[in-house]
């Protein structure tokens, strides 16, 4: 069972401290360029991210395959009905859509450091049609194909925060977040005939193909027809693809809340307003209804009072829950709509799951503006107008336009 509301915070004297701001270096990316970490970035950056590559990896896969023996008197063009070996889905994070800026940036990327023309938007392999129409010029044991190459790896990505230089100031600049992920796309289909005999370049799509013929079995010296140790093979295939997602899905995130009993939570209250406006962040009073911009009020019942709970810092950056005052809950994105461009944020019983996590980044000493990400999606909050009763929603990497700048004012 949830905690209430009242069991929910222990307050402590923890809270933020403030000293005079320091002047940002001149180094700043060009207009239109993507960021590179260290370099400037302003107030209006606060509540955006880019993606920089991690790590990749690239590897022949055959995506369709049939063995297929060619005899005297038969030669010239066949349509050969393929079986499929591997599916390859374009996925970046928790979105196999791949919805929003972030992901086609991140894709861009890849393309970019690797100098290859990669898929860049929601495709999988599966679609291809199955049926290869070639000409053959002579008799043998022939691996029909469709192949590409596959690419993945992992992501990070740049936030804008605060940063200690040497001579004790501070400044704004782009920085490593603490956010990661993976992505799988591929590059353009090929499709082809191998035979055993033939001298195929190394670690390509058509050495890949040749492997699939089995070229040292009795099917590839004497049998006529298609090739039954396709379907071994195909199967073999299978059996590595749900090996590797088992591995894959047992390193990723868990989503299951754990339950505390108790969130520590400093004894300060923030409204989170937009900059020089009269509209904050205030909690819905109905469980199915997001997280609104509302002006404050004393009619306003704690609704736009916030508490930061269960506080850590790493490399600058603040990680904390989110607890409303005025409903007891914490701010959250619901669960099944955790990879979605858009999804509004909620507030629910605090169970301190990384949904119900964020990181806040912060401008220089002596301002109160930050940007704030979920940490378990990877995704900034922002509005799409500013208007009372406008829902805070989550953007893959914020807001642009600088709305998703906030300020974290004390009550």
């Amino acid at each position: 069972m949830a905690a209430t509301a009242s069991a929910a915070c222990v307050f402590t004297a923890a809270g933020l401290t403030a000293s005079p701001a320091a002047a940002a270096p001149a180094t700043t990316a060009a207009a239109g360029d993507a960021p590179e970490a260290g370099q400037s970035c302003t107030t209006a950056d606060l509540g955006t991210r880019h993606p920089y590559i991690k790590t990749s990896e690239v590897s022949p896969t055959i995506t369709h395959f049939k063995g297929w023996y060619v005899t005297e008197g038969t030669t010239g063009t066949h349509t050969v009905n393929t079986t499929t070996q591997t599916t390859i889905s374009v996925s970046v994070g928790l979105n196999g859509n791949v919805e929003g800026s972030f992901a086609i940036e991140t894709l861009g990327k890849v393309g970019a450091s690797l100098g290859l023309n990669v898929q860049v938007t929601y495709t999988s392999t599966s679609s291809v049609s199955d049926s290869i129409t070639w000409n053959f010029g002579q008799p043998g044991y022939y691996g029909l194909y469709k192949g590409t190459k596959k690419v993945t790896g992992t992501y990070g990505s740049l936030n804008c925060n605060r940063v200690q230089q040497g001579d004790g100031s501070h400044a704004l600049k782009w920085v490593k977040g603490p956010d990661s992920g993976s992505y799988t796309t591929y590059t353009t289909l090929e499709e082809g005939a191998v035979r055993c005999e033939d001298k195929v370049p190394a670690n390509s799509i058509m050495a890949k193909a040749q492997s699939l013929l089995d070229c040292g079995s009795a099917t590839a010296k004497h049998a006529a027809g298609p090739v039954p140790s396709a379907k071994a093979t195909a199967a073999r295939h299978a059996a590595e693809s749900a090996a590797k997602a088992t591995k894959s899905a047992k390193s990723a995130p868990a989503t299951a809340p754990t339950m505390r009993a108790a969130l520590t939570c400093g004894t300060d209250a923030y409204k989170i307003a937009v900059p020089g406006k009269s509209l904050s962040w205030g909690a819905p009073l109905l469980a199915a209804d997001s997280v609104r911009l509302r002006p404050s009020t004393i009619f306003s019942a704690h609704l736009d009072n916030w508490r930061l709970c269960n506080v850590t810092e790493h490399d600058g950056v603040l990680e904390a829950s989110l607890w409303n005052w005025g409903n007891g809950g914490c701010a959250t994105i619901a669960e099944q709509n955790a990879a979605n461009e858009g999804a509004a944020l909620m507030t629910a019983p605090c169970a301190e799951d990384d949904l119900q996590r964020f990181y806040i980044y912060r401008d220089v000493p002596g301002s109160g503006k930050i940007g704030v990400q979920n940490k378990y999606t990877g995704y900034m909050i922002g509005h799409d107008r500013y208007a009372d009763g406008e829902s805070l929603r989550q953007y893959s990497s914020g807001r642009q336009d600088g709305t998703g700048t906030y300020d974290l004012v004390k009550v």
